[in-house]
């Protein structure tokens, strides 16, 4: 299939009336109600609990986390009812996690739209196998599949239908643990416009097609071939990935990734339901389940507090200050106060695209500079008034060790505005040094409610001040200013994927200094060593398509601070890159959204 040039700003436009604000257009996202789907789950929460006595681990999951087994009927019914009311729901309320325990399922066909998870419930993938498909498309948005944002899949073996399984998804999407024993198509049917993705610690033992996709990062994984790319795809520790060739073909490969710790997973154990936390791998290459069970400890559900919707902060901290971890069920959280992570080793994870909501300029979560927290699978949702930060990982200043043992950031999303109106100076702000930001997606945005240059203002997306970081898998788009600052030293990104904010109003309003616009990825200038691979900026200025962006990237020109495989892209000549790095690199020009390209800086 030959590669597809990107949406132009009336693709896949939806009817007469909705005015599209970007590339991306926006369908209207008011969920339709279905009837209550009943979960089958652990046995009745405990009422909860007063003030003065300790809150209870453990409990119902609640009633948007529907759990399977082989014997139960109606599966596909009520996946079919799950889909109806989440497939076109954008910015809606819902939120689902579709639970499989071990066992065999015949002729299913789970078909995920917004804010829905699916995942099996053992060990290895292998546990759990549906004869059948896990599918995302793009039929809700015209064959348009640049807004399948927000859905998840991990956790299980798929034998496709057809041999092959549909997964066309764009940002915030992830595919994990999964065994696909066929091929895995990333492409919408037709294979029209696509922006995404990424997949970790999986197997697909057939081709993967990326087809129209725009760019993608695999991680620690097998496969048994790949098709073909667009601007920008990039691999790390991936057995059968394709040769470095970017960029022509724009493939960028690492052999290995130098630290990874896969994503804690809920599992049904002999005790009942337990959290897997995956050890650490240094060097890692392939899957981290291949031979049995995999490496690491769990921890059994009476150790977590089952948060549900309703629950403030001070009920959450409070479970924290207990010694309790944080199991966060669909649905959205508003918070008053941050969540305040502080003991080692502690563990929050969203189930469902669980979203925070902090109020009152609040920060929705800080951590402690202490060793071994991990987050994981939860949505940040700006509030209406300014926040200074939305997620802060270590406090100011922080410099402990914590290289033996890192904190990690997974499928940990921020969004500002889309929802509704929404404010930050700085979403993301990483202070503890060896911090492993693993998948995110850092949003300012472009489409929705409370969407304008002024009305969702965020300055900053993400602020890395902690030394020996490492991001993979790090998208950022929209932000007013920088969308990443990076002032800690040997600090690694593998793979970065950034939109400048569409609707600067014109050039005035990026102006840096004497500097044209504001470089999507700024490497501070007393850093004095950095590495970065498979980095790509576009620029979409539709308000004004006369700016110009000098820049994508900005860095100190020192031997120790290293670029391989930059890319900018001006999409469809609406505005334009005069260089790819500081003053290096050919101009974009005219409207043919050809890739300006730097193989390697200095």
């Amino acid at each position: 299939m030959p590669a597809v040039p990107p949406q132009s700003p009336d693709a896949g436009r939806p009817a007469a009336g909705r005015r599209a604000l970007g590339r991306r257009t926006v369908l209207g996202a008011a969920a339709a109600s279905v009837p209550a789907l009943a979960a089958l789950s652990t046995p009745a929460a405990a009422t909860p609990a007063r003030a003065s006595r300790p809150l209870r681990g453990g409990g119902d999951l609640g009633p948007n986390v529907l759990v399977f087994d082989p014997s139960t009927p109606g599966i596909q019914d009520r996946l079919d009812a799950v889909f109806a009311e989440q497939e076109s729901a954008q910015f809606g309320t819902g939120r689902y996690a579709l639970l499989f325990k071990p066992g065999t399922y015949q002729g299913l066909t789970a078909r995920l739209g917004f804010y829905t998870s699916i995942a099996g419930l053992g060990l290895s993938p292998d546990d759990t196998t549906i004869n059948g498909d896990v599918t995302v498309d793009a039929g809700w948005f015209g064959g348009n599949a640049t807004q399948n944002f927000w859905r998840s899949a991990e956790n299980l073996a798929l034998v496709p239908a057809d041999g092959t399984n549909r997964w066309a998804v764009a940002q915030a999407a992830p595919f994990r643990r999964m065994h696909v024993r066929g091929g895995l198509n990333l492409a919408p049917s037709g294979y029209g416009w696509a922006s995404g993705g990424y997949i970790a610690d999986s197997r697909i033992e057939g081709q993967v097609g990326p087809y129209s996709q725009q760019q993608w990062y695999t991680r620690d994984s097998a496969i048994g071939s790949w098709l073909n790319g667009v601007w920008n795809m990039v691999f790390s520790g991936v057995e059968g990935a394709p040769a470095q060739g970017f960029p022509n073909p724009p493939y960028t490969t690492l052999q290995t990734t130098p630290v990874s710790r896969e994503k804690p997973f809920l599992y049904v154990g002999r005790d009942g339901y337990r959290v897997f936390l995956p050890a650490l791998r240094r060097n890692a290459r392939g899957v981290s389940w291949g031979h049995g069970t995999p490496r690491g400890t769990s921890l059994p559900l009476s150790r977590f507090y089952v948060a549900r919707p309703g629950d403030d902060a001070a009920t959450l901290n409070r479970a924290l200050a207990q010694g309790l971890h944080l199991l966060l069920t669909p649905g959205i959280y508003r918070l008053d106060r941050p969540i305040r992570v502080n003991r080692p080793d502690t563990v929050v994870l969203g189930l469902g695209y669980a979203t925070l909501i902090p109020d009152h300029g609040a920060t929705a979560l800080k951590v402690a500079d202490v060793d071994g927290v991990r987050l994981a699978g939860f949505l940040i949702d700006a509030g209406p008034v300014t926040s200074d930060t939305l997620l802060e990982v270590g406090p100011k200043g922080a410099h402990r060790d914590h290289s033996a043992n890192p904190t990690t950031v997974q499928d940990v999303f921020v969004r500002i505005g889309g929802a509704g109106p929404g404010r930050a100076t700085t979403s993301m702000v990483i202070n503890s040094r060896h911090t492993i930001v693993d998948h995110t997606w850092v949003w300012r945005a472009d489409h929705g409610e409370g969407v304008g240059w002024e009305t969702n203002r965020a300055d900053y997306g993400v602020v890395v001040h902690g030394d020996d970081v490492l991001c993979t898998g790090l998208f950022v788009e929209h932000f007013n200013k920088y969308d990443v600052q990076w002032y800690g030293e040997r600090g690694r990104t593998i793979f970065f994927q950034n939109e400048k904010a569409y609707d600067a109003p014109n050039q005035a309003a990026i102006q840096n200094g004497a500097v044209n616009g504001y470089a999507a990825y700024k490497v501070g200038d007393h850093v004095r060593t950095h590495e970065a691979w498979g980095l790509g900026s576009y620029c979409f200025y539709n308000v004004d398509p006369t700016i110009v962006q000098h820049h994508g990237f900005a860095a100190p020109e020192r031997p120790g601070v290293k670029f391989h495989d930059l890319l900018v892209i001006s999409l469809g000549g609406q505005g334009q890159y005069a260089h790819v790095i500081n003053d290096t690199g050919a101009p974009t020009s005219g409207t043919s959204t050809v890739p300006s390209t730097v193989v390697s800086y200095p």
